[in-house]
């Protein structure tokens, strides 16, 4: 299963009140990960390490490379990174820490034009051309309604599963919740797309994609490619703690997701597609 996000501890120089301290301090851990496919390099994608395998698997789905978890003929990595996934081929003989090579059993459905570099800000360097990043997604159906009272308790429900950032305060975070409000799945990392990959990842693994019957929360703001990614992902209902930004807006509108922001409290905005909501 996918192991966990780690907070080192170290002693820092504290100033307060007009004097110095020192003071133990947990920092968030960011390590570049060595994305293989089939063998070759791929991409570097930094990120908080832990569940590096559902990393790999949702990043690949969101660049349209597989489109199914039977897509996969075998996963390798490093033992030491201590991932195991009773549904797929999993091969920890990696000699490498920060590697996963995901060995595609089909021609992948999507080529990437080149390797990229992708850091914990960046979502979408895969794509070449604003277009691309359209690829393959297509509108969400009307179909999953939710009750307007289940959204303000979902930010309180997701930082309640935020183990790493109440030590850290430097982590995002990702959930998938039930139309009731049940919390299915929530992932952790430097990176706010990372976090949502590792989610689409877990999905993916377990066969639950399209997630036409979900609804995701993010702990930050709803960018471009939090919209697309989740888009892809089948997700017809967004919230964002933050902001969203006027390309997600228009992205959410043109594909009928409903995207909320600024939740807080009992409050919250709806961006696009209100029409989900009792």
């Amino acid at each position: 299963m996918a192991g966990k996000p780690s907070a080192p501890d170290l002693r820092v120089r504290r100033w307060e009140g007009g004097s110095w301290s020192e003071s133990p301090d947990s920092v968030v851990m960011e390590e570049p990960l060595q994305l293989m496919l089939d063998g070759e390099p791929l991409s570097v994608v930094m990120r908080t390490p832990g569940a590096d395998i559902e990393l790999a698997l949702g990043l690949l789905f969101a660049e349209g490379v597989l489109r199914s978890a039977s897509d996969v003929k075998l996963v390798r990595i490093s033992a030491e990174a201590g991932e195991r996934e009773p549904a797929l081929d999993v091969d920890a003989s990696l000699m490498e820490s920060n590697q996963v090579d995901v060995q595609l059993a089909v021609a992948p459905a999507r080529k990437p034009e080149r390797s990229m570099l992708s850091s914990s800000a960046c979502g979408v360097c895969g794509a070449v051309m604003i277009e691309d990043l359209r690829r393959g997604l297509a509108p969400l159906a009307p179909g999953m309604m939710v009750d307007a009272a289940v959204i303000p308790p979902l930010a309180d429900a997701l930082r309640a599963r935020q183990g790493v950032f109440e030590k850290t305060g430097g982590l995002h975070a990702a959930g998938l919740f039930s139309p009731a409000g049940e919390l299915v799945c929530t992932r952790e990392d430097v990176g706010r797309h990372n976090a949502l990959d590792k989610v689409v990842g877990r999905a993916l693994i377990d066969g639950k994609l399209p997630a036409s019957s979900s609804l995701l929360v993010v702990s930050g703001r709803a960018g471009y490619e939090i919209v697309q990614k989740s888009i892809t992902a089948g997700i017809p209902l967004l919230v964002a703690v933050g902001a969203p930004s006027s390309l997600a807006v228009a992205l959410a509108r043109e594909f009928n997701q409903t995207l909320i922001g600024f939740l807080r409290g009992s409050r919250f905005n709806v961006y696009s597609c209100p029409e989900r909501l009792r």
